[in-house]
């Protein structure tokens, strides 16, 4: 198992050589102990350009444990998310574990949570053969969308301007939808990976590769 810097514990699973967390990141603090901002108003999650998290529906009782929180991509980048030793995967990294399940045809299956007590039916696929249990946490773009239907994962990876990279699960296929272009205010789902960051391991060869290559693309 491993902690975040609230206590909170999750479960690993190993998928190829990578190691994952099997449930969603729930921390409402940095590795570093400060806390991340909570966002309840819908209005502000859709012009909100720092980070923040909060609970879908802002029902942090009913979903918490289950599901976790949504955290907009600008948490995502501070790279202070996940716990000392984790990260949040980029899309290279998210893609390397949908290739080693057989390609996105059928990789969304093998991660998916069985039944239909979390997923709405028909959880198409499902087999969670990797333990890797992927819940449909739905997503905050102002609103809550799609609890039971949609599980969406932020990578670290910045696609444009105002958007990052993703992947998406859906209740009624068996695949993997590799997003791109989700906008950085929306609030989706996170999982770590185990290890350092590349570009924080690139940052301490070459100091100055994270502001050469992250400054052209910032907001």
């Amino acid at each position: 198992t491993v902690s975040d810097a609230e206590g909170n514990q999750y479960n690993t699973v190993t998928i190829g050589e990578q190691i994952w967390m099997a449930s969603n990141l729930k921390t409402t603090r940095y590795n570093d102990g400060t806390g991340i901002p909570l966002v309840t108003n819908n209005s502000e999650w859709t012009t909100h350009r720092t980070p923040a998290y909060c609970w879908y529906d802002n029902e942090e009782a009913t979903y918490k444990n289950v599901y976790g929180a949504l955290y907009n991509w600008y948490a995502v980048n501070t790279g202070k998310l996940c716990p000392t030793g984790w990260h949040v995967p980029n899309i290279e990294e998210w893609r390397t574990l949908i290739s080693y399940l057989g390609g996105e045809s059928v990789a969304g299956g093998k991660l998916k949570e069985t039944g239909t007590v979390h997923w709405a039916s028909p959880n198409t696929g499902a087999t969670n053969e990797t333990g890797f249990t992927a819940l449909p946490g739905g997503y905050r773009d102002g609103l809550c969308w799609s609890m039971g239907i949609v599980a969406e994962f932020w990578s670290s990876t910045q696609s444009g301007e105002n958007a990052a990279n993703d992947i998406l699960l859906r209740e009624n296929i068996g695949g993997v939808l590799d997003g791109g272009n989700r906008y950085l205010m929306t609030g989706y789902s996170v999982r770590c990976l185990k290890g350092d960051a590349e570009d924080d391991i690139l940052a301490r060869l070459l100091p100055d590769f994270r502001l050469q290559a992250t400054a052209p693309d910032r907001p």
